[in-house]
């Protein structure tokens, strides 16, 4: 739901979106207390008031993008990319974490969230080649933006794939 939210709140008037929110929250039939419901507005309020979020979710971006397609050395990919900016240099790949309480330290998030998000960096390099592809994972809880390091990136790459250390797999 959380996620859901994330798509489709951005674009509103920010004075209209936890009344949205609420409405879409009741229309889903689920059975959460106001105190649940205030969390998860007050959660999805505070990321898309954050003023350093504000280029993940303004023009330009886009939410739930598909992706699919296949690299040397990895198996074949599908999935779905919650958050994608994409400039004339640069792409910024998002992907939400609800985990409470989430990790602070990139070191500490599950391999296979890494996984994931060096898998979809290299098939952007593939579809959009000469961009700087930054990923990161954005905690709702919190909330904050953790952008993962291309050490750890190229580390999960070459776990993927059974390449020796020190091999760059990320430019495929």
């Amino acid at each position: 739901l959380i996620h859901k939210l994330l798509e489709v709140l951005p674009p509103l008037p920010a004075e209209t979106r936890a009344s949205a929110a609420r409405r879409f929250l009741a229309q889903k039939g689920l059975e959460f207390s106001a105190e649940d419901q205030d969390t998860m507005v007050r959660e999805i309020g505070a990321i898309l008031a954050d003023k350093d979020f504000a280029p993940i979710f303004g023009p330009g971006s886009q939410a739930e993008i598909r992706i699919a397609g296949t690299a040397e050395n990895l198996p074949h990919v599908s999935g779905q990319i919650d958050r994608l900016l994409i400039t004339d240099d640069k792409i910024l790949v998002i992907d939400y974490k609800t985990n409470r309480p989430p990790p602070r330290d990139p070191a500490k998030v599950s391999p296979l969230y890494v996984r994931q998000m060096a898998v979809y960096q290299v098939l952007l390099a593939q579809a959009c080649p000469g961009r700087e592809i930054a990923c990161a994972l954005l905690w709702t809880d919190g909330p904050h933006l953790m952008h993962l390091p291309e050490a750890l990136l190229s580390q999960a790459l070459r776990d993927i794939s059974g390449m020796p250390d020190g091999e760059d797999v990320t430019r495929s």
